[in-house]
């Protein structure tokens, strides 16, 4: 492994303070924490696995953790998902660890165990309990079936260091089998397995024991500990220091910190989540052992981990979606380049809603993302001339896509700003993040030289004389009609987002999609948003830091008073919202039922006048008082100039909402028009 020392860094000194672990030293205080990408579950991905961490070591990364990988068959997290039990499975690592190597970067592989989270019916657990967000029922562990579990560890730790890996993470968080152990929640065993707390913990104890037994000395050790489990009969705060120091006592190099339960009803990782919202609670554990920490969740840009770091709340910080948003995050921030870095908005749709739904990770403002070997800008032979049309996220993506491989592009926009409906999306309390896409595009935009025309509303004529002509003119609000739609209570979503209406104390909002669920998110909340103060944050979800009240770390929720009275309303039956998010929908949904929103599904709308809106439901009719009707339903692509470009010399290409208006699809649109800059 070549060696690579970092130049000094005045900006960040911390965050480029080398860290010394006694048989090695790590560069800086990154971790690249772990992320299930879903490369990790056949041997035919490994070679993109294997480009994917290439990428985040060439950036500079002090040390990278690996998704998970189970010691063994009851260990998987799916049918014939990822696995390192058998010595003919080390051969396909060793292109990971060559991969990390050269360049200088080392790599820990994740060992977890799901326990009653694996989807498949050979899981196994401490007890016979279901896990609310699984069908199936796990069998529970004998004592000879514990037994085998940790000797499963240690021989897949084992194998680890054979495939070339620095170290392991043992995986003793978010609710996987370790964790269901040491908690009473999931664990009713009364042998030495289970019962007080030193025989609950006594399994992951065991497990670092051996592993640092069959490993040796010089070799990482990580203990993912959950320090806040967020579910009840959860950890007490005493517990999770008496793990802490037994696991540091049976050979831990570093402890990584765990936030949340996967069942647990508080987000802890998405977009309006504070950031660093969570390190207070490594900040607690900190005087209490000797090894150094890892802090974690919601740190995204280097001014966060500076001052996490600075004020001594950890000796490590974890990123695992920001550097998929930006593999050279390191590189930037250590050459002052902050400004530079494409930031995570923490939006979970091209993650980790991809994982849960069995596809490939990527990113949603990085499409090439766990697709480093498909998605490929190379410089163009022959450059062309482009006009990008729109410069909403698709027309961005594709125009500095398009500069950076040596088009020469022009970018028009009949606004005066960059930015489409991200710049309504900003405004959405819980969604500040998305400023930060557009600041990482501006600067793009500077960088590749795009022509930028905004403030120019063009025409056919206008785009004379251009090889290609890309159509990213996004979408227009869908037209609904019935009695009353033009009464002076009905306004457009735009007319509320863009500040053209504010609208009185009672508000119903037609159509309940992702427009829907965002704007009443804007009505229910007034002033600075919750997810701009970690405390007013914590307490509105009732998570508790200090552990005053109940196990788990959790109290009583107190939700802010909402500024409005909302009906949220769609035609189809059902629940609203059913098809937003896989990991987010729930939390919106959770949040608007705290703020008093009224979500019915199944409406049909007879009209409005000057009483209010008019429905019925389920045959019975009624009347909402309401002031103001916002109309939500939905959109429609918006690409006027396509007839006047058919026939003539310029090749024309529809992207993004222009091409596809359903729910303002952000992730297909950066990502439609980065491919097609790529193909150009």
């Amino acid at each position: 492994m070549r060696t690579r020392m970092p130049p000094s860094q005045p900006q960040y000194p911390h965050l480029f303070r080398p860290l010394d672990l006694g048989f090695c030293t790590l560069p800086n205080r990154v971790l690249m924490g772990s992320m299930h990408t879903g490369l990790e579950d056949k041997a035919r991905d490994f070679p993109r696995l294997a480009a994917y961490f290439a990428e985040r070591a060439a950036g500079g990364v002090g040390l990278i953790v690996t998704g998970g990988f189970a010691p063994n068959i009851a260990g998987w997290l799916k049918p014939m998902g990822g696995k390192l039990s058998w010595s003919w499975e080390v051969g396909k690592h060793r292109q990971v660890t060559r991969a990390v190597h050269e360049h200088g970067s080392r790599i820990c592989m994740q060992i977890l165990h799901s326990g009653c989270y694996g989807y498949h019916p050979l899981q196994v657990a401490p007890s016979r309990l279901k896990a609310p967000i699984n069908p199936f029922t796990p069998r529970a562990l004998s004592a000879a079936g514990v037994e085998r579990q940790i000797r499963a560890f240690a021989r897949s730790a084992r194998l680890a260091r054979e495939a070339g890996y620095d170290g392991v993470e043992v995986m003793g968080s978010e609710g996987y089998l370790l964790n269901q152990f040491t908690v009473p929640r999931t664990n009713r065993r009364e042998d030495a397995w289970g019962g007080d707390t030193a025989r609950r913990m006594r399994f992951a104890v065991e497990i670092v024991r051996r592993i640092r037994e069959a490993c040796g000395p010089d070799f990482i050790i990580v203990y993912r500990l959950s320090m806040l489990d967020l579910v009840d009969e959860g950890n007490r705060w005493d517990e999770v220091v008496a793990q802490a120091k037994a696991v540091e006592a049976a050979g831990a190099t570093l402890i990584n910190t765990g936030i949340g339960w996967h069942e647990a009803r508080v987000p802890t990782i998405a977009t309006s989540v504070p950031r660093g919202a969570f390190t207070g609670i490594t900040a607690r554990l900190k005087p209490e052992v000797t090894v150094p920490l890892v802090t974690t969740n919601r740190i995204n840009m280097p001014d966060v981990a500076e001052g996490i770091l600075a004020r001594g709340e950890a000796d490590m910080v974890s990123m695992a979606r920001p550097l998929l948003a930006d593999p050279q995050w390191v590189a930037k921030a250590r050459s002052g380049r902050a400004e530079d870095i494409n930031t995570c908005i923490a939006c979970n749709q091209a993650c980790l809603d991809h994982v849960f739904e069995n596809k490939t990770a990527s990113c949603l403002v990085n499409p090439r993302a766990c697709a480093e070997t498909e998605l490929v800008y190379r410089p163009t032979t022959q450059p062309r001339r482009v006009a990008v049309v729109g410069a909403g996220p698709a027309g961005l993506a594709c125009a500095t896509v398009a500069a950076e491989r040596g088009h020469r592009v022009t970018l028009f926009d009949a606004a005066d700003e960059i930015g489409g409906q991200f710049n309504l999306a900003r405004r959405i309390p819980g969604k500040e993040e998305f400023h930060e896409t557009l600041r990482y595009f501006r600067r793009r935009l500077e960088q590749t030289g795009v022509d930028q025309r905004l403030g120019t509303r063009v025409t056919g004529p206008d785009l004379t004389g251009f090889d290609d002509v890309v159509l990213a003119t996004g979408i227009v609000p869908r037209q609904v009609d019935f009695p009353g739609v033009d009464h002076s209570k009905v306004v457009s979503y735009l007319q509320v987002l863009r500040g053209e209406v504010v609208p009185g104390e009672r508000v119903a909002l037609i159509g309940a999609g992702g427009i829907g669920f965002d704007v009443a998110e804007f009505l229910v909340h007034e002033g600075p948003s919750p997810s701009l103060d970690p405390a007013r944050w914590r307490a509105e979800w009732g998570v508790d830091l200090a552990y005053a009240s109940n196990r788990g770390g959790l109290t009583v929720p107190a939700p802010e008073a909402a500024a409005r009275r909302v009906w949220l309303l769609q035609r189809s039956p059902g629940k609203p919202g059913a098809r937003l998010g896989k990991t987010t929908g729930w939390i919106h949904r959770a949040t608007l039922k705290a703020k008093g929103v009224t979500m019915l599904g199944g409406v049909e709308y007879v009209g409005v006048d000057d009483a209010g809106l008019r429905i019925r439901v389920d045959g019975q009719e009624q009347v909402l008082p309401v002031d103001h009707v916002v109309i939500c339903a939905g959109q429609e692509p918006f690409k006027p100039l396509l007839k006047a470009l058919e026939g003539g010399p310029a090749t024309v290409h529809v992207i993004g909402g222009a091409d596809v208006a359903a729910e303002l699809d952000a992730k297909r649109a950066i990502a439609q028009g980065s491919q097609l800059a790529a193909n150009l």
